[in-house]
């Protein structure tokens, strides 16, 4: 019997595979508060085994990660996969293409309503009988996490900010100011749909968020880490620095000797201790 959550339709089947006996991964398109289609695997990763595959991290099976790639990421994309796979060694994951991204329907808004995709996820995640819940954002998806904790409280267990910005509109390095004119202009957002795969949104914020240092105070008691690279091209050290102010007691930073930006500059010893990390404080 699949314990698959009713209502979403698999493109792939549970059945354990017969050479490895390890349940096969899930793939299937959930929908948003507000109708989107987001592309969405389920893997059970090390959650089904008797034993884990590096017996020196045994699984914890009550535990399941959310991931939120960064942007112009997909579910398909090989870093995406690595981080996917280095963290299945400690539970079952859930991965996701944010709207506009891969697969995904709709179009990217960069960071706001994203939160809705992350929380069709994190829906998705418990609906396969995990207690805990830890969701690890890269960037663009290291902000979603923690606006998504901030706006829905309760739903997580932890939560991991990867190389994440501080405040919106920020232009002060040449790979951010490359990155406004992506989303902002109409021959940016060509190139992001047919070079990068992703199909961003013509329209400004309107609200403008609520941004992730405001975010961040409103997340406790739930666990908090921030993970940011001191050689980080796109957000300087003062933007994990104003995170870990404003997150107080119940966050934890980690300033990585060496590291650059998100899910390339992840090595699979940061992506470990992030796994420890989790299986520890995780409730």
């Amino acid at each position: 019997m699949s314990n698959r959550p009713a209502g979403h339709a698999a493109r792939s089947t549970d059945r354990p595979n017969a050479e490895t006996g390890r349940a096969a991964p899930i793939r299937t398109f959930l929908h948003t508060a507000d109708g989107i289609p987001v592309d969405s695997v389920y893997n059970p990763g090390a959650a089904v085994y008797e034993a884990a595959p590096d017996a020196s991290r045994p699984p914890c099976r009550d535990l399941v990660f959310v991931i939120a790639h960064g942007f112009t990421g997909d579910v398909d994309r090989p870093h995406v996969r690595r981080v996917a796979d280095a963290l299945a060694r400690y539970g079952a994951v859930v991965t996701f293409s944010f709207r506009g991204h891969g697969a995904s329907g709709g179009r990217s808004t960069v960071g706001d309503r994203e939160v809705l995709d992350l929380a069709a996820a994190v829906r998705w995640a418990r609906g396969f009988g995990h207690a805990r819940v830890v969701t690890v954002g890269f960037s663009m998806g290291g902000s979603v996490v923690l606006r998504h904790a901030a706006l829905h409280p309760g739903t997580v267990d932890a939560v991991v900010s990867v190389s994440a910005p501080a405040r919106w509109y920020y232009r002060g390095t040449a790979p951010m100011r490359r990155l406004h004119w992506l989303v902002t202009r109409p021959e940016g957002r060509l190139v992001g749909r047919y070079g990068l795969r992703t199909r961003i949104h013509h329209r400004d914020w309107n609200p403008v968020p609520l941004s992730p240092v405001q975010a961040v105070p409103r997340i406790a008691p739930t666990p908090l880490l921030i993970v940011h690279g001191d050689r980080d091209g796109y957000f300087p050290l003062d933007h994990p620095r104003m995170l870990a102010e404003a997150a107080g007691d119940h966050g934890e930073l980690w300033l990585e000797p060496g590291m650059g930006h998100a899910e390339n500059a992840a090595d699979d010893g940061l992506l470990s201790r992030i796994g420890d990390w989790a299986v520890a404080r995780a409730g």
